[in-house]
């Protein structure tokens, strides 16, 4: 009489619970590097956004605006809100604060959000960056953006 083999050892199902423990450790790490990557790119889309803005506001004014950004978002016409600034891998929170003040990089403060240039005497008047001094996930500069 031969004895047939009916169902898995314990062994082979510890082997088998071992596999998908390792490969669920490595699909997590994805999964957060993947989050990363799109709040970089929400990041970058919301900055053209902006940036877009402040070319229409200029086309429809002749000038920049001098205040926080405020008056983009006032009726709606160039923004119905500020997007917020996600900055994965920095411990900035994800907000739409706007620092203020001149083009020299003195209104960067490295808090997370929006730095923009309102002096109109300065050079860089108009301009707006990401408010942070870390690197993205392509290992550039976000106030270089």
């Amino acid at each position: 009489m031969t004895k047939t083999k009916n169902g898995f050892t314990l062994m082979e199902l510890m082997i088998v619970i071992a596999i998908l423990g390792m490969l669920s450790v490595i699909a997590a790490g994805k999964f957060t590097e993947l989050v990363a990557k799109s709040k970089d790119g929400y990041t970058k889309g919301a900055l053209g956004n902006i940036r877009s803005a402040l070319a229409v506001y200029y086309a429809d004014n002749i000038s920049y605006p001098a205040d926080d950004l405020s008056s983009l978002t006032a009726d709606g016409k160039y923004l119905n809100i500020l997007p917020k600034a996600k900055l994965p891998n920095t411990g900035h929170p994800d907000t739409a604060s706007v620092a203020t003040g001149a083009s020299t990089g003195s209104f960067i403060t490295d808090a997370g959000g929006w730095a923009y240039d309102n002096n109109s005497l300065d050079t860089g008047w108009g301009s707006i960056n990401v408010n942070c001094g870390h690197k993205n996930t392509k290992d550039e500069t976000w106030s270089g953006q």
